[in-house]
């Protein structure tokens, strides 16, 4: 074999691998359960959050989708947008510490919203949306585990939650992050309560994350090619 062609290769080989991981980073980053936007400020009122549940199986479809809402840290004023195809069912439970608002004591909260009776295709996804009259300002986060079952029965139980400073977990839970009014991040989720502008675009974030990995793998390979390019300009002049 000519040290032009070992050249290639090897070049080709190292471009490939890298490439592939890439964009099987970018799959992976497309194919959680998630909650958009990322962050409201604590006590935000009059607001939606949307999961987006994407389908990862090529030869089932997602026929059911169970969302559970926190109740020790209770969402107040619950509701759900009538979804095409789709029938919601709400779960309310009783407060073990009811919450004191401005209208009154809320002694039960919603702990459970489940869609069925619609599908979710292979390579496609659905947003769910809830609409929320207040959340809470006793925590830095909301966690809403999420069971994902297909129509070959398969169930997908997006219940894990990262460790501070640790990896992603496999099955990552849907968390809302609260932040203090006066954050910069508060400020901006703020507008999404009122208009809904910056929820849509925190909703596609996830995504364009994806789009932007599937590009780099793109460069990766163009790079790849270069490289390819200068070693047999390399070695033809070695030779000459």
């Amino acid at each position: 074999m000519t040290a032009t062609r070992r050249a290639l290769r090897r070049t080709a080989t190292v471009t490939a691998l890298t490439a592939a991981s890439v964009l099987a980073a970018a799959g992976a980053a497309a194919a959680h359960v998630t909650v958009h936007p990322e962050s409201y400020a604590k006590g935000a009122t009059d607001g939606v959050l949307t999961f987006r549940v994407p389908n990862e199986e090529d030869t089932a479809a997602t026929t059911k989708v169970q969302v559970y809402l926190p109740t020790d840290h209770p969402v107040l004023g619950v509701l759900v947008t009538p979804h095409d195809g789709w029938t919601a069912k709400v779960t309310t439970t009783k407060l073990k510490t009811p919450v004191k608002t401005d209208d009154g004591t809320i002694t039960e909260a919603v702990s459970e919203v489940t869609w069925t009776g619609g599908k979710i295709g292979a390579g496609q996804y659905e947003d769910f949306d809830v609409a929320f009259g207040q959340l809470p300002e006793d925590t830095g986060r909301l966690t809403f585990k999420t069971l994902q079952t297909y129509s070959d029965g398969k169930v997908v139980r997006w219940i894990e939650q990262a460790q501070s400073g640790g990896d992603e977990p496999e099955n990552p839970a849907p968390t809302l992050k609260l932040t203090a009014a006066g954050d910069a991040a508060a400020a901006s989720s703020a507008p999404a309560a009122k208009t809904g502008a910056e929820a849509t675009a925190a909703a596609d974030s996830s995504d364009s994350t994806a789009r932007g990995l599937g590009v780099a793998g793109l460069i990766v390979g163009a790079l790849g090619l270069a490289a390819a390019a200068f070693a047999v300009v390399r070695t033809r002049g070695a030779r000459s």
